[in-house]
């Protein structure tokens, strides 16, 4: 704001015990302290308050860009699901064979074992 030295707070006491003289100076001090030590801490109340609302305004939008990711991922879990579910209960869909591919030939039933003849 602006910055007061030594030789102008001493020029201010002059002119204070100046005007309002030795008997009334001293309770000018203190009136004027008082309501400097009032405003200064209803500017750091203030201050913290708008820090403390800065604050939650920004875990709140910390929060609901959270709960936005959160929702896009649950919908395409839903989705996956859905599809996954669609695949698990189709019938299995017959797959030709690949071009070129000849299935081996039928093998022949087998033979028939010849009878065991009875021992001597």
């Amino acid at each position: 704001m602006f910055e007061l030295g030594w030789i102008e707070i001493a020029l201010i006491g002059v002119i204070a015990l100046v005007v309002l003289g030795p008997e009334r100076l001293p309770k000018a001090a203190r009136f004027t302290g008082l309501w400097v030590r009032k405003a200064r801490a209803q500017w750091f109340a203030v201050k913290a308050e708008l820090e403390r609302e800065i604050a939650a305004d920004g875990l709140k939008a910390g929060l609901e860009a959270e709960a936005r990711v959160l929702r896009e991922a649950a919908a395409d879990l839903r989705k996956t699901s859905a599809e996954l579910r669609e695949d698990f209960e189709a019938p299995p869909a017959a797959v030709p064979p690949p071009a070129g591919f000849e299935a081996p030939p039928a093998a022949a039933p087998p033979a028939a074992a010849p009878p065991e003849r009875p021992g001597p």
